[in-house]
């Protein structure tokens, strides 16, 4: 897998991130809706992505397959706007394709987000927030992310409630 921070925003990859954030909802991903979410359904979330990126306030990191260059990885890296917490960033909306989970493309993109974060100057840390329940937990933990934080029964899904996770990484530049 090839990664690419900031690729050029266009119609093929809006097609592609959005075709990508569908088969891993489909999949069981937790990454803010159920299996069976129309796409578009989850495309105004992809949209507030593109527009905080627009806006300076977000980037985005793809994994692309070697073969055919299709986006099968991605992260939204999100920069804080208050000025006692500009050293440390948010990621959000982690995903590998299904087809691409168990072979290290996971742990390679998140390897991946903290290199850009130690380019981007200043960053301290890494925050992000998972779903309990999934397994999750287990895969950050497993690529040096330490649970700090944990909310009982805030995510509401169809199968009962689940834990909002919240897990950091400290970057050591």
């Amino acid at each position: 897998m090839h990664f690419q921070l900031d690729p050029p925003i266009d119609r093929p990859l809006r097609d592609q991130l959005l075709a990508l954030w569908s088969d891993v909802t489909d999949a069981g991903g937790a990454v803010g809706f159920l299996p069976g979410t129309d796409p578009e359904e989850i495309r105004p979330e992809l949209v507030r992505h593109l527009v905080a990126m627009a806006e300076g306030r977000a980037r985005l990191l793809v994994g692309r397959d070697e073969e055919d260059g299709r986006v099968t990885a991605s992260a939204f890296v999100y920069f804080n706007g208050h000025r006692l917490m500009k050293h440390w960033i948010w990621v959000y909306t982690v995903m590998v394709h299904p087809e691409q989970q168990g072979g290290g493309s996971g742990r390679a993109l998140m390897a991946a987000v903290a290199e850009a974060a130690r380019g981007f100057g200043g960053i301290e840390g890494i925050r992000l927030t998972c779903r309990g329940g999934t397994g999750a937990e287990h895969f950050y933990a497993a690529c040096g992310y330490k649970e700090v934080g944990r909310v009982p029964g805030a995510i509401r899904t169809d199968d009962g409630d689940r834990d909002d996770i919240t897990m950091w990484l400290p970057l050591h530049t």
